[in-house]
């Protein structure tokens, strides 16, 4: 029920905004996030709201990433910038518990 859009191929310091919807109104009380994955690697959660309205990111992901979304268009936001090539992954959204199915992901490739 999940479909996140919006990688593709960028060169490093560049940016992309990904997009993560649902069929289903997302429910309010679990905060959603969004994953990535690479190879090799578990899948980590480098964004994600707060219980008290706020947000939070990874380490690898502060004052780069923006979490954001648009309740009328029940969409979750990941603003990217300065991307970096250890950016590369497939990124997922989800609730931070991981409650939902996951969707296919969409893939960000850094790369010059």
């Amino acid at each position: 029920q999940l479909v996140e859009s919006g990688g593709g191929l960028v060169q490093p310091g560049g940016s992309l905004r990904l997009s993560c919807t649902s069929a289903r109104r997302f429910f309010r009380a679990s905060p959603m996030g969004w994953f990535r994955e690479t190879p090799g690697k578990q899948r980590e959660l480098v964004a994600s709201f707060t219980t008290d309205g706020g947000s939070a990111y990874a380490d690898s992901a502060k004052d780069r990433f923006t979490i954001s979304r648009d309740d009328v268009k029940n969409t979750i936001y990941l603003q990217m910038n300065m991307l970096k090539s250890e950016d590369t992954a497939v990124y997922y959204c989800n609730t931070v518990d991981k409650y939902y199915i996951w969707g296919p992901g969409t893939r960000v490739t850094v790369s010059s």
